[in-house]
């Protein structure tokens, strides 16, 4: 077992080991939002595009929330805390689903890009 492999070791420590032991291009690899794998040392591939912003339903079957506009009109922040919540857990059941089956490809990541922020002057703008 290479150090990286190891649970018992810090997550910098077998950060630090893993990304030592990748070449130029295999690092380099990494940086896309399909990340390639990196067959040499167990490392699958990993696809970085998905988003939540109202639930994982691009992933298939999902509980779908209203638009985060209209979410927000609500005011009600402990609503919202248990909405995402249950996002969250959808989403690592969803990664888990497909991972077991080597299921890597858009929308089928564990990492969200959700919610944004609207440090926009016009609050009609929904995406924003």
């Amino acid at each position: 077992m290479l150090p990286f492999q190891d649970p018992s070791k810090s997550i910098e420590d077998r950060v630090n080991d893993l990304v030592s032991r990748m070449t130029l291009e295999e690092k380099i690899g990494q940086l896309r939002y399909d990340a390639l794998a990196v067959p040499r040392l167990g490392v699958p591939d990993y696809n970085w595009w998905s988003e939540c912003l109202h639930g994982v339903a691009r992933n298939g079957r999902a509980t779908i929330f209203p638009q985060a506009i209209g979410m927000a009109a609500t005011f009600d922040t402990d609503l919202l805390y248990r909405i995402g919540q249950a996002i969250s857990i959808e989403g690592r059941a969803k990664y888990n689903a497909a991972s077991s089956h080597d299921m890597r490809g858009r929308y089928q990541g564990w990492t969200f890009w959700s919610p944004n922020i609207n440090i926009f002057r016009d609050p009609r703008w929904g995406r924003g």
